[in-house]
């Protein structure tokens, strides 16, 4: 039996993470990595083998020659049974191996509902991590033409626009009102929903999937629950992701109500020798506090980073206090990005909240080759002032313009300290310093305070 100081369990975006961490801050200890693919797939560069990539091989993630560079010991197979009590893993091959420290990075899989009609029928598909699968399905789908995605969230958005480029006759379909309604205020959500459809895609809003249908064991259609049928040479479900957390539940680990790996802070279970990151652990959300089933490589390396700070040594200050909900997307010259919670989420929680808004130009002046509109929305606490969400519009920078917005989340920064932040702009790189969108939404966000405070002190005046 071979023995390891850490052994972690998945080679994805969690478990490469946690082992570059662990190893960087415990290089004494031995890693080992185990994991089911040869080669690992980039989770979000998915979609794009599609379209943009020209083939899978370029979304690979190179995470073995990171291990090389750092000492890790790394192996192919699958994990089948974790006896916990002497600390020993079994693989599927009969091999065992010793731990003192085991991470669970197990991640997830694509969702396909049980009350479906018409899964099981051919050129249904999902879009699983695995690049043996992906290479099946891009085949398979050469010679189909008229395709339904089922899903509007960010990877059916990012699929249909894919294989849009591809020629394809693309239809999405989202039960909601709007897609990516859960990411986005309707004013962002409704301008994301015409730029796709401007693009070529048909999108379908509130239309729930009654059945998929099809004639000789192929799909044919899809019926709503309007009555209503797109005809479909192939469906994809894109109805989100489920934690792969059935190992760990064999094992005794405790799991919540939605079946995630339950985990504290520093990302521990209830084995304190066993710890859980990326898709397949517990999250709550950063601000609300609720039980989150956000799933996204970056928080999964966050957590994987804070795993490896802590494997050994606990850190006060080195824990994860709850996912900001970073999420970022292009539909052709167009980016989207959000962060922390929405404002219709704001108030449906029970927060007291005002918004700034503001549209201006992400390079000054705006007749610079290249430019693009910039609109910045801030989710203000009314009575702390401290900013507890952000929503972006424009060109390729909203991609970085998000991960701001997350930091001054995360910084629990008020809308006050932002004012009189200090900035650098630059013609070609940023808007002007006269009406930096995401100051000017900020100063609007300082004046809608304002206002409400002085409502405030008006209806308390009429009463006396």
């Amino acid at each position: 039996m071979k023995n390891t100081d850490v052994l972690i369990i998945g080679s994805s975006a969690a478990g490469l993470a946690t082992a570059m961490s662990g190893k960087n801050n415990y290089p004494d200890k031995e890693f080992t990595v185990i994991r089911k693919e040869d080669q690992v797939m980039v989770p979000c560069g998915i979609p794009y083998i599609f379209g943009s990539l020209e083939s899978s091989d370029q979304n690979v993630l190179p995470a073995d020659s990171k291990y090389d560079a750092l000492g890790i010991k790394y192996q192919v197979g699958e994990v089948e049974n974790i006896d916990r009590k002497n600390k020993v893993c079994t693989l599927s091959d009969g091999s065992q191996i010793g731990y003192q420290k085991l991470v669970m990075a197990t991640g997830s899989t694509p969702k396909v509902p049980g009350w479906l009609e018409g899964t099981d029928l051919e050129n249904v598909f999902t879009m699983p991590k695995n690049k043996e699968v992906l290479d099946q399905i891009k085949q398979k789908l050469t010679g189909l033409d008229r395709v339904v995605v089922i899903g509007g969230g960010f990877i059916g958005v990012e699929f249909s626009d894919e294989l849009n480029k591809s020629g394809k006759l693309v239809t999405i379909v989202e039960k909601l009102p709007h897609i990516l309604n859960l990411a986005f205020d309707k004013e962002f959500a409704e301008q994301a929903e015409q730029i796709l459809s401007n693009r070529g895609v048909h999108v379908m809003n509130n239309c729930g999937v009654k059945a998929i249908k099809g004639k000789n064991g192929k799909v044919s259609y899809v019926e709503l629950e309007n009555g209503k049928q797109v005809e479909a040479d192939a469906v994809v479900l894109s109805m989100g992701y489920e934690p792969n957390s059935k190992l760990a539940d064999d094992s005794g680990l405790k799991l919540n109500d939605n079946g995630f790996i339950s985990t504290d802070e520093y990302m521990r279970t209830n084995d304190p020798n066993i710890i859980a990151v990326g898709d397949c652990a517990e999250k709550r959300h950063f601000i609300t506090r609720q039980q989150s089933g956000v799933m996204l490589a970056s928080t999964a390396c966050a957590e994987g980073r804070i795993a490896g700070m802590n494997l050994f040594k606990l850190s006060a200050i080195k824990t994860f206090s709850g996912t900001i909900a970073i999420y970022s997307t292009a539909v052709g010259d167009y980016a989207f990005g959000t962060a922390g919670i929405t404002e219709a989420d704001a108030r449906a929680e029970g927060f007291d909240v005002v918004s700034g808004s503001f549209e201006g130009m992400d390079k000054h002046p705006g007749k610079l080759p290249g430019m693009h509109k910039q609109r910045v929305k801030l989710i203000v606490a009314r009575e702390s002032g401290i900013i507890i969400g952000g929503e972006a519009f424009g060109g390729v920078s909203v991609g970085e313009l998000t991960n701001l917005l997350g930091f001054i989340i995360q910084s629990r920064t008020s809308v006050h300290t932002l004012l009189i932040s200090q900035i650098g702009t630059q013609p070609l790189l940023t808007g002007s310093p006269a009406a930096y969108p995401l100051m000017k939404a900020a100063e609007i966000a300082a004046q809608n305070i304002k206002v409400e405070q002085a409502k405030e002190v008006e209806a308390t005046a009429s009463t006396k």
